[in-house]
């Protein structure tokens, strides 16, 4: 009598595992299966059910030709790259800045980056746009780096609680060599900030990857397209080749599949360190 609590409390702990499981794995199940299958196959066929042959490959060929998923690729890695870069570096220079130095208005910069996070970027889109386009990047690759570099409170916090961990006595070691504050920065500061990095290169790329809605916003032309909006290139007003969608979905996760597997626990020990620091 006793155990039988026990039991159900084990039975209710696996069963919503299980569920969990379903939700997370279905949605991958029905884009695989639906990527192999042709457009006559997917319209007489059940969404779940498995393709006659994981050998078609015609959709794969059809998405790079037809929607320029190679050129999408392209065009999302120089992003990424260029963005990434920038953001580093502003992003340790302002965490450094904020973790090393006193000055009077250290609590009015801090505190313009979280009122920046509060306030929803829906409500600011019309004066972004002005912006870019004021500036001449409408519809150019700059447009989405200018709006990517940004250095978030997030990665400024990340940053800062490294710094605060890093002894001062190194800066001061430094100076009494005589070390520039910016030698402090590029020799000691910087590579000591390396675990952060390495978390902020995932998410950010992870972030940037997956999004559609800048690039679709502020870079309409068709060889300006990264590997979310190709995706749009194969529906209509009223139609849609989802067979072709699928295929072109399962080759865009298949980078972030990857890249977590081989990188998941940097992600992991830069969070987790960082918060205990």
């Amino acid at each position: 009598m006793k155990r039988s609590p026990f039991r159900l409390q084990n039975l209710f702990k696996y069963v919503t595992l299980l569920i969990g499981v379903f939700v997370v794995l279905f949605p991958p199940y029905v884009v695989i299966v639906n990527a192999f299958k042709s457009k006559d196959e997917f319209n007489a066929s059940s969404s779940i059910s498995l393709p006659h042959s994981f050998f078609n490959f015609e959709n794969f060929n059809i998405v790079f030709e037809r929607g320029g998923l190679l050129s999408g690729f392209g065009n999302i890695l120089l992003i990424i790259i260029v963005s990434l870069a920038l953001n580093i570096l502003f992003g340790t220079m302002v965490a450094y800045a904020l973790g090393r130095f006193s000055f009077k208005l250290k609590p009015v910069v801090f505190g313009a980056y979280l009122i920046a996070t509060i306030i929803p970027s829906i409500t600011t889109q019309v004066a972004t746009f002005g912006i870019i386009k004021g500036l001449g990047l409408y519809n150019t690759l700059a447009a989405p780096i200018v709006l990517y570099i940004g250095a978030d409170v997030i990665q400024i916090i990340l940053y800062l609680q490294f710094i605060r961990n890093i002894p001062y006595d190194l800066d001061e070691s430094a100076m009494v060599e005589g070390a520039s504050l910016f030698k402090i920065y590029r020799s000691i500061i910087f590579p000591l900030l390396t675990p952060a990095t390495a978390t902020l290169v995932i998410l950010k790329t992870i972030s940037i990857y997956n999004d559609m809605y800048i690039p679709y916003l502020y870079m309409p032309k068709q060889s300006l397209g990264v590997v979310t909006t190709v995706l749009m290139r194969f529906q209509g007003v009223n139609t849609a080749d989802w067979n072709l969608i699928c295929a072109a979905i399962l080759l865009i996760l298949l980078p972030t599949v990857i890249l977590y597997i081989f990188l998941q626990r940097y992600i992991f020990e830069g969070v987790t360190s960082g918060a205990v620091k």
